[in-house]
């Protein structure tokens, strides 16, 4: 896996995050990962989880919006 800092994760797209964190939690799943290894896709998969929280709660706000406008 390439190594990318935790901070990076704010310019992914949804689906680019969401790839990406299914693929750390498999390589922590398989536990061959040193503990450093481990504690940094532990540490990028926090990043990326929270990205895709973002992408999803900007969505929900733009649906509520959308619904919004729609009733008045």
């Amino acid at each position: 896996m390439a190594k990318a800092s935790p901070a990076d994760a704010s310019s992914l797209s949804y689906e680019e995050a969401r790839d990406e964190l299914v693929r750390v939690v498999n390589e922590l799943e398989q536990g061959s990962a040193t503990l450093e290894e481990s504690l940094a896709l532990w540490e990028r998969g926090e990043a990326l989880a929270k990205r895709c929280e973002e992408w999803l709660l900007g969505a929900k706000a733009r649906l509520d919006a959308a619904r919004a406008a729609s009733v008045e």
